[in-house]
């Protein structure tokens, strides 16, 4: 996964969905995900460009997933939340498709309810 950090805001209701956001955008970093930790500290976050779907395969803990749409407004506009899971549990061989999906963000649990992210928001995702 690259090291640039990315932050990811709730536009719609101006709070941050994560501050330190890895971008996982090569094939090998999208299907690791986020298998082999022990934990997603707060504040971090795992994006995943282009992807409308994840599994739950081999992780040790349980996720908050927002799947996003493309931007709006060019490829640095803001994403509309099509869904907001909260706390996935791991270990589940459940792949998660959405359609119209072109990014999916994994935050820690509890992130969802923090930010009062739902379907509809705008998101935007922006270099730190």
């Amino acid at each position: 996964m690259s090291r640039r950090w990315l932050v990811a805001r709730n536009l719609t209701r101006g709070t941050i969905l994560a501050e330190r956001l890895e971008e996982g955008a090569s094939l090998w970093a999208k299907f690791l995900g986020l298998m082999g930790r022990a934990s997603l500290p707060a504040g971090n976050g795992l994006w995943l460009p282009g992807e409308n779907g994840i599994h739950m395969f081999f992780m040790r803990f349980a996720i908050d997933v927002v799947f996003v749409a493309p931007p709006s407004g060019g490829s640095d506009g803001p994403r509309k939340v099509l869904l907001a899971r909260r706390s996935v549990p791991r270990w589940r061989g459940v792949v998660w498709l959405v359609r119209g999906a072109k990014g999916v963000l994994e935050l820690p649990v509890g992130t969802i309810d923090a930010t009062g992210t739902a379907a509809g928001d705008e998101v935007a995702i922006t270099v730190v």
